[in-house]
């Protein structure tokens, strides 16, 4: 029978401690190394694009790794479901792509508010989140794909610029993605971070930094709303956040059999992104990869037991988060087109989902396109970026070219 949020709280019975199994700590904490090691280097990315300077993109990554932590935390013991949350990858592409519409990190964070209260609204108000479902699946995946196609040629571009240090990281990733694809990505970064300090060194107060970096500190930053950010970072951020995390998140709970309602669960994430936004983090959002590895059976054999996956992934967020100072540390000490190349390889998996899903109906193949291409194309129209803009002439063209079939289907 599928575990609904209803259910979920009337049939189980035992003592929560006794839920706990080997096998679900296994799995959230191999959810929560691959989910941090795996696109930390993206959020790193789009938050420096944004403007954040060394210490405010430290503490965007440390109120990311925690606030989802404790969202997840919370969200699985009060419905006893797997429920994984992450921060939205997807999210710090589109700073990337969208960075000269921004004027500074503070018209980031006012971005950042304004779509934290609009998944909130979302969660609350159902027609709205309804609204963002509706909005045709080939046009949702052409712009996230046109969010990412830069970032995903940025391994190409490292070939070309810096050839032996590229190359190690090219071969390490695509021989352990042979292997195992969830750490492909971390491996590739475990091997480049020596081979950088071999050939580069390492800066001669390095000791001194890492002391520092045991104890990132927190740093505030006062947001400034402004129209052109709103609409080119914050309304697309929101859209893509719920078109490409929250509304897969959900399906991939269903698809393990488990039936929560969708309404609180992005009213929880979105709070959690309310309240880390004014410290440079993006946003947090449902997970979809590794909330299937924790819906899955290497979780435990009993649905019902398998949120303990996600309350350990939430733990391990929160450690995670203690030495995210560590890890943004050993960034620094990689040239940044090498970081771009790193963040490129931990988004081809979803570029080539997105292309794929954009362009598979042949009907709606041609909306795609232009949509794909504005997002990709780094305009900055009237200084909003080009993922609105492709969005907006794709659904002209999509519902434009839908109402001309419909009179032909009629006959």
């Amino acid at each position: 029978m599928p575990v609904t949020t209803e259910t979920a709280k009337t049939t189980a019975v035992t003592p929560r401690l006794t839920d706990l199994s080997p096998q679900a700590v296994g799995t959230g904490l191999l959810a929560a190394i691959v989910g941090f090691t795996s696109s930390f280097a993206v959020i790193l990315q789009g938050l420096r694009a944004a403007g954040a300077n060394e210490a405010e993109a430290t503490s965007g990554l440390v109120m990311l790794t925690m606030g989802m932590g404790i969202s997840g935390i919370i969200l699985a013991l009060r419905y006893r479901m797997p429920i994984g949350v992450a921060w939205s990858t997807p999210g710090a592409a589109l700073l990337v792509v969208s960075a000269n519409t921004l004027g500074s990190v503070n018209e980031a964070v006012g971005a950042f508010i304004v779509s934290s209260l609009l998944l909130i609204l979302a969660g609350w108000y159902r027609p709205l989140g309804r609204l963002i479902e509706a909005i045709p699946t080939s046009l949702a995946n052409a712009m996230l794909a046109g969010v990412l196609l830069n970032l995903c040629l940025a391994p190409i571009h490292a070939l070309a610029a810096d050839a032996w240090l590229a190359t190690p990281l090219l071969l390490t990733w695509w021989l352990v993605g042979r292997i195992n694809r969830y750490f492909a990505v971390p491996a590739a970064l475990l091997a480049l971070v020596p081979i950088v300090i071999w050939k580069l060194g390492l800066p001669t107060d390095f000791n001194q930094q890492l002391k520092e970096s045991l104890l990132p500190s927190i740093v505030f930053i006062k947001p400034v709303f402004e129209a052109q950010a709103l609409i080119s970072v914050g309304i697309p951020l929101f859209v893509v956040t719920m078109a490409s995390q929250n509304v897969p998140g959900v399906a991939v709970l269903r698809a393990g059999g488990f039936n929560p309602k969708a309404g609180p669960l992005i009213m929880n994430t979105g709070f959690f992104s309310l309240i880390t936004a004014p410290f440079c983090a993006h946003g947090i959002n449902l997970a979809a990869i590794t909330a299937a590895m924790m819906c899955s059976t290497d979780a435990h054999q009993n649905p019902a037991r398998r949120y303990w996956a996600a309350v350990t992934a939430g733990i391990a967020y929160v450690v995670l988060g203690f030495t995210a100072g560590i890890a943004v540390l050993l960034i620094t000490l990689v040239p940044s087109l090498l970081i771009e190349a790193i963040a490129g390889l931990a988004l081809l998996g979803s570029f080539s989902s997105a292309i794929y899903a954009a362009l598979s109906d042949v009907n709606q193949r041609e909306s795609a396109a232009i949509t794909f291409l504005f997002a990709g194309s780094g305009l900055a129209f009237l200084g909003i970026g080009g993922a609105f803009w492709g969005l907006l002439v794709g659904g002209l063209m999509y519902f434009a070219a839908r109402s001309q079939r419909k009179p032909a289907s009629d006959k």
